[in-house]
């Protein structure tokens, strides 16, 4: 899984699931886009406005939080 975000225009983007050739995007909102892979699987899910989704108590960070352990990392988006 991977997390990718780009602070020039605002969007973040979180792959599930190693390349494929080829995906259909589901447009869910304005601010929300999914893509499925050809097997039905959720590749990916594109976050548009993504500053404003991923705002953590911290402001403008993305906090991981391990359930079980409750390990936290906080990276800083810009």
């Amino acid at each position: 899984m991977q997390l990718t975000y780009d602070p020039r225009y605002n969007i973040a983007y979180l792959r599930l699931r190693d390349k494929t050739a080829e995906v259909e995007t589901l447009h869910i909102s304005d601010s929300l886009n999914v893509d499925i892979a050809p097997d039905g699987t959720v590749y990916g899910i594109e976050l548009l406005n993504a500053n404003e989704q991923l705002l953590g108590v911290e402001g403008r960070a993305l906090e991981v939080i391990n359930e079980a352990s409750q390990q936290r990392q906080t990276v800083r988006l810009g």
